[in-house]
This record gives C-alpha cells, structure tokens and sequence, in this order.
C-alpha cells in the first residue's frame, strides 16, 4: 500500500483477538484460507499502520510472517498464533510487539548473542563501570514493571566466579525486558500507539547498551 494511502492505526480490533483464539484450536491450512481475509484486515493492516506511526523515531519495522518453519519442528503446525513486529537496532537486538489472544505485549533487548557478541556481553557485564550501567538500567525497568527474562545458563559460565556480583546476568546469553499490557479495551483503540512507545521509549537505554555492547 502507499504510503500516502496508509490507513492511520487504530488499535488492534477485537477480531484479531478472535481470529488467534480460533487458530489456537484450529490450526489448519483450511482454517487459514477460510479466514485469510480476517488476517489481512484486522491483523496484518493494523500492524503496517503501527509500523508507519512508530517509524519516524525508531526506524522501520520488520512484520513476521504467519507462517511457521516447521523444517525442523517436532511441532508441524503450520501458523504462528501471533503476530509479532521487530524494530533492528543492532545485530539481533532492537524492540518488540507482539499480538496474541493474551493481547499486546512489548519488549526489547537483545535475543541472540553467540561467539564473540556473547563474550563482548560478558566482559561487559563485569566491566567495573559498564556492568553496573546495566543493572541501573534494569533495576529502573523492573521497579516500571517491566520482566527481565532471556535464555540463561544454569551455572556460571566458564572463566568467572559464581561469586561475582553480577552472577545472575553473566550467566545470560540473551537478556529481553518486556511486559503485557494484556487485553484491555483499550488495546482497541489508537490510544494503544502511545502505550507502545511510551514502553519502547522506557526501554531505549536497554537497547542501546545492548547495540553498543553486544556485537563483534
């Protein structure tokens, strides 16, 4: 669609709520195509609308495709039962939105971070300066209620003390903030844009450390 054509967002509708409640139960090709529509209007459209209103200060969105890559999968059903969007501000770092049948959610951080970008992140976190940043930084998005979540180690990785200080975020090998704003009516309306980035903006100084930070 051009741009001068794009619709203004408006929230998410009920309908897309609807539609990934019924694809829980019924995830099927023939579902899919008998409500493809359903997506195209009240999931897909809405999220190019966030995407056009979010732009201008964080970049563009990249809008996850429905489908899955079950290649690999144990689990072979064909569609995602959410709709996600991703804002890049460095290698597999940036900010998150998602749409479910549990409603909005928003998040950032950084959801990868193997070889050298993860020993960058370690000597980082145990820097005398750096690593204390960060824990400002999360301490402050915990006491906003935000989650702090990500993949981590059971033990302390190789080469430091389980007695460091910062033990708990060493033993991290992605580090994601986020938090739901659930399915509250007013997800419905565009009141919701200003959520998303109030959020998002909350969680700039974690993406940026971890852009700074985390990379080769």
């Amino acid at each position: 669609m051009p741009a001068s054509a794009q619709q203004p967002f408006g929230g998410f509708p009920v309908a897309a709520l609807d539609f990934y409640d019924d694809l829980e139960v019924d995830n099927t090709k023939s579902f899919w195509e008998a409500h493809k529509q359903v997506y195209a209007e009240s999931v897909k459209a809405p999220f190019q609308a966030l995407a056009a209103a979010l732009e201008p200060e964080f970049g563009p969105m990249k809008i996850f495709r429905p489908y899955r890559d079950v290649r690999f999968a144990a689990d072979k059903t064909p569609y995602k039962t959410h709709q996600g969007g991703f804002v890049r501000a460095g290698e597999a770092t940036g900010w998150y939105v998602e749409l479910s049948p549990r409603g909005v959610r928003t998040g950032g951080g950084f959801y990868d971070a193997s070889g050298p970008r993860l020993a960058a992140y370690r000597e980082a976190v145990a820097h005398d300066r750096v690593g204390p940043e960060l824990e400002g930084i999360l301490s402050a998005l915990e006491a906003a209620g935000f989650e702090v979540g990500g993949d981590r180690l059971k033990t302390a990785p190789r080469g430091y003390d389980a007695a460091h200080p910062r033990i708990e975020l060493l033993r991290h090998r992605s580090l994601t903030v986020g938090r739901s704003l659930g399915f509250e009516p007013v997800i419905h309306t565009p009141a919701v844009l200003e959520l998303i980035r109030a959020d998002w903006r909350a969680l700039r100084p974690l993406v940026e450390w971890a852009a700074e930070h985390v990379r080769d």
